[in-house]
């Protein structure tokens, strides 16, 4: 619990509510209530015993990558990428990494959190809007994260005992950042990547990622049956991201209605306004006949 706890308590009530998309009066009840569980249980603060910090670390690692990735593309709101919360989770990992040094996991995250953001300079526009990966100037990103990140990467790695699932997010975001372009981009490697962590974390995300990097190592036709599979076992019903891509493949085969249809489902569903509009804007970009 203590690290659990040390590493929570390193955000403010505000931060907490922003990350978790909850009023901040609800998180600082949530906070009073909890305070006063513990101290009528005199709960110990202690570091907890050798055998259960694994269990305790993968719950902590989690709570550090949702922060990020809320950080990274917010779910809400006008701005696609919040700094002040993914700055904030790479300062978590690294307190994490010194903490448990022998946990390759906690690398992984670190190397995870350091790879993607080097890539926040070149992903918004002038105006705040976002930029995809094909139209970035690569040489906007931040040369000193991606060596922070290849470096923890290796640590991790040289622990032995394989990549877990940060480590493996963490080698596929190294092949983005090391790639001159999108199209000289290693997607078989990728692909292969993703197969890995489907395996030791399988979920519909990973599958749906999967599918974009399989259709551009080897075609979109091949990636549509992965997600028409998704599509058929009604997983990631409600989100945005199977109709996006799904959308962004029918387009790619020349089939304009119905990749319509597709993006303008994913821009109802899609609750930041930032990414709402870049998907409006392709299904815009369809319309006349197929």
């Amino acid at each position: 619990m203590a690290l659990t706890l040390r590493v929570v308590g390193g955000l403010s009530s505000d931060e907490i509510a922003r990350a978790f998309l909850l009023p901040r009066a609800t998180v600082q009840a949530r906070i009073t209530r909890a305070k006063k569980t513990l101290a009528a249980a005199r709960v110990p603060f202690e570091v907890p015993p050798a055998a259960d910090r694994t269990e305790r670390l993968g719950s902590v690692l989690s709570v550090v990558y949702l922060i990020f990735t809320e950080g990274s593309t917010a779910s809400a709101g006008e701005d696609w990428i919040r700094t002040d919360l993914a700055r904030e989770a790479i300062r978590l990992a690294r307190v994490l990494e010194r903490l448990v040094p022998d946990e390759p996991e906690a690398s992984g995250l670190l190397a995870l959190l350091e790879l993607t953001a080097a890539r926040f300079p070149a992903r918004t526009g002038p105006g705040g809007e976002p930029v995809l990966l094909a139209d970035q100037d690569r040489r906007r990103w931040d040369a000193g994260a991606i060596r922070r990140g290849r470096a923890a990467l290796a640590r991790a790695a040289g622990a032995g005992r394989g990549l877990g699932p940060y480590g493996l997010q963490a080698a596929i975001a190294e092949q983005h950042d090391t790639a001159p372009s999108v199209d000289a981009t290693d997607w078989d490697r990728i692909v292969v990547l993703y197969e890995a962590l489907g395996r030791v974390a399988p979920s519909p995300v990973v599958e749906l990622n999967r599918a974009v990097a399989v259709s551009m190592a080897s075609g979109p036709a091949a990636a549509l049956e992965i997600v028409d599979d998704l599509a058929a076992r009604e997983v990631l019903t409600g989100t945005y991201l199977l109709p996006s891509v799904r959308g962004e493949l029918l387009t790619r085969l020349g089939r304009r209605v119905e990749a319509r249809t597709e993006l303008e489902l994913a821009a109802r569903l899609c609750g930041n306004e930032r990414e709402r509009g870049v998907l409006e804007a392709k299904a815009a970009a369809l319309d006349g006949p197929s």
